[in-house]
């Protein structure tokens, strides 16, 4: 037996809870692990809440994110005390997930624990910190360079937002935060933003295309920020979408993409191939400050998993949140 959190959904309703689950239970998969740390992300509030329908099977363990030991495996990539992390591949939404003590899951789906992080700070970072890495490559990959003026980052409060600051003006970019929460400017300017602006000057309808300001983005947010950000991006500019906080709608013209060029990078963290995940985690190895991690990192059991994940939904989490599923 081991504990987890088990999503049900019945004539009764929807419903979350930490129960003791018998391991036979656990899904297919050639590898098994042994949970050390998970993590909460949007999607994990989502799923635990039942706000939106991201929970595709019942019952079903929460959490798209786990980092452990391997105690079992048939795969020919993994043995018994290998380190792991796992992000995405659809794990808390139709495979078990990493909110619980063992997960059983497909040994392609796993990449080793950086010996430069433990269990608890690969953790820390997170689908929310790798998804922040993804975003960073794909403005590098564009060729914008520090040079070429500042990097606005949306939802800047958030876990994917203060991991994009933190990583970006460590490579020496001028990074703008919006955020929705002006208490927290000195914060996020402790992490590495220049400037913050509110949120408000970009969740409204804006105009097609407006003054260009932005050299690249990173946009967690969706919606009408979205669309703003990209009117307001500078010529032959890059924007990285990568979250739906705000909403899925994209309520844009053509006109930025056409007149001036500006690039629009969808960032898959779920599926996205290993060598891309390999590539991203050893980044993170290198160019995240580890003390700022922390610093933005606070740590809760699997009980306390339940409430928090309602509170990210409403904008009341500050960075990342990592869960101790033995406590």
């Amino acid at each position: 037996m081991f504990k987890g959190i088990l999503i049900n959904k019945d004539e009764t309703g929807y419903r979350a809870a930490v129960q003791e689950i018998d391991e036979a239970q656990l899904p297919e998969g050639d590898v098994t692990v042994k949970v050390e740390w998970s993590t909460l992300n949007y999607k994990d509030g989502l799923a635990i809440t039942g706000k939106s329908p991201v929970v595709r099977r019942f019952p079903m363990v929460p959490g798209i994110d786990f980092a452990g030991t391997v105690t079992a495996s048939s795969h020919p990539d993994w043995k018994a005390g290998d380190r792991v992390v796992l992000n995405g591949w659809g794990v808390g939404e139709t495979h078990w997930g990493g909110l619980a003590q063992m997960a059983r899951v497909k040994g392609d789906w796993l990449v080793p624990l950086p010996k430069a992080f433990s269990a608890r700070q690969a953790m820390a970072i997170g689908t929310a910190g790798y998804t922040a890495m993804l975003c960073v490559l794909a403005l590098e990959k564009h060729g914008i360079k520090p040079a070429d003026g500042e990097i606005l980052v949306t939802g800047a409060n958030g876990g994917v937002g203060s991991v994009a600051i933190s990583l970006l003006s460590k490579l020496g970019y001028t990074v703008v935060a919006s955020t929705g929460r002006a208490t927290e400017e000195a914060h996020l300017k402790a992490l590495g933003a220049s400037a913050i602006i509110d949120r408000n000057e970009l969740s409204v309808p804006g105009k097609p295309i407006g003054k260009e300001r932005w050299a690249g983005v990173v946009d967690a947010v969706g919606s009408h920020t979205l669309a703003n950000a990209c009117a307001t991006t500078k010529y032959r500019g890059a924007v990285a979408a990568c979250g739906l906080a705000q909403g899925m709608d994209f309520p844009a013209t053509v006109a930025p993409f056409i007149l001036r060029g500006v690039t629009l990078y969808g960032i898959d963290s779920v599926m996205a191939p290993k060598a891309v995940r390999l590539a991203a985690w050893e980044r993170l190895a290198r160019d995240l400050e580890i003390g700022k991690l922390d610093e933005i990192t606070r740590e809760i059991s699997l009980a306390e998993a339940l409430a928090v994940g309602a509170d990210l939904l409403d904008g009341k989490v500050r960075g990342r949140v990592v869960v101790d599923v033995n406590r």
